[in-house]
């Protein structure tokens, strides 16, 4: 706990300067004569009082030394004086958390969201934070730059307008020190799924230990582990290539009547063991990607059969196949007439979509 006369740097922003008093939960940070009050927590001890006060113990000769020089015309400007960086054990190892905090919990809907980045170690990072829709072909840098150690960086608002080109993240990261020797750290290149539909559902919102309110936390690196790599060398892009091919295997084709009686409904049950033999190898990313290629297989072969209705059985389960079929239905295929399928035949899992 930091204490009168220590020096400190901020945790959350830069700066830092010599604690003069402390009145609670505040400290107030004396920097070039300016005193900045601040969240006790936010402090990072330095360099300790006993420490502080042998610098501040300079000889008059040496004050006046001082004045002298500085009003002699300098022929370059002095750099700034950088607070020493405080490693610890454990921050040798990376632990990197992407975090998106809600400026208004009460209100998801109208609310905006504060994108951070924290650095959970003891080394600097340089780094780029990327984005894209399922649609797009590239990405979008959202942020690029670099972060001291211990430290959590802010890098953007975003609205619930942004969240539509937010389907995909990217991450990645070179981890260095500037002043001394320390072990090499591989690059980090992650890419993964974001649930946009998660911004808007209170229960989503989780407390985490870098954050006073709840969030969203995105672990991109845990004890120097990344998340997900982005493997490029060949020998793993075959391997990719041939998993792909025997997903492909495994799909069904369902049972479909090509040319449907005008008025007869067409019931699709996209439950992925009616979609593939077995799930063996598939993650959840994997099992939804092929639930909506199933979807939209369907609706582009309807699409020019006006009056056609189509149900759609996803089951209720925790609402993701089905928040994933309304995005598609409010974007990709928009002006057809949405609505809950008959929930005597189906229950509650089930959505009918009229052509």
């Amino acid at each position: 706990m930091a204490k009168i006369g220590d020096r400190v740097r901020f945790l959350n922003s830069v700066g830092g300067g010599i604690i003069r008093k402390i009145e609670g939960n505040i400290a107030y940070v004396d920097d070039d004569g300016f005193e900045t009050p601040t969240l006790l927590r936010e402090c990072v001890v330095v360099a300790p009082a006993e420490v502080t006060e042998k610098k501040v113990a300079v000889s008059q000769d040496e004050i006046v030394a001082k004045v002298q020089t500085a009003q002699k015309p300098a022929s370059s400007t002095p750099a700034k004086e950088e607070l020493p960086i405080e490693e610890t054990p454990e921050g040798e190892k990376l632990n990197i958390v992407l975090a998106y905090e809600p400026s208004d919990l009460k209100h998801l809907n109208s609310s905006t969201f504060d994108t951070y980045l924290v650095n959970d170690s003891n080394y600097y990072l340089y780094f780029t934070y990327l984005s894209r829709s399922d649609e797009a072909d590239g990405w979008t840098t959202r942020y690029a730059g670099v972060v001291e150690p211990n430290i959590q960086v802010f890098l953007e608002e975003i609205t619930g307008t942004d969240l539509p080109s937010m389907d995909r993240i990217a991450f990645q990261m070179i981890a260095f020190k500037s002043d001394r020797e320390f072990k090499l750290k591989s690059p980090v290149a992650i890419e993964t799924a974001l649930d946009t539909t998660k911004f808007f559902k209170l229960h989503c919102f989780r407390s985490n230990p870098y954050f006073d309110k709840e969030v969203i936390a995105v672990d991109l690196v845990t004890n120097d582990k990344p998340r997900q790599r982005m493997v490029l060398d060949s020998s793993q892009l075959e391997k990719g290539l041939k998993a792909k091919k025997a997903i492909d295997r495994q799909v069904k084709k369902p049972v479909q009547k090509s040319h449907p009686k005008r008025g007869e409904r067409i019931e699709v049950d996209l439950h992925i063991n009616e979609l593939v033999d077995t799930i063996a190898g598939l993650s959840p990313a994997d099992i939804l990607n092929l639930q909506i290629d199933e979807f939209r297989r369907v609706m582009d072969e309807n699409l020019k059969n006006k009056g056609q209705k189509i149900v759609f059985i996803h089951g209720k389960g925790e609402g993701v196949l089905r928040a994933a079929l309304m995005k598609e239905l409010n974007h990709r295929y928009k002006g057809h007439d949405v609505q809950d399928a008959s929930f005597r035949e189906f229950g509650f899992g089930a959505t009918q979509v009229t052509i």
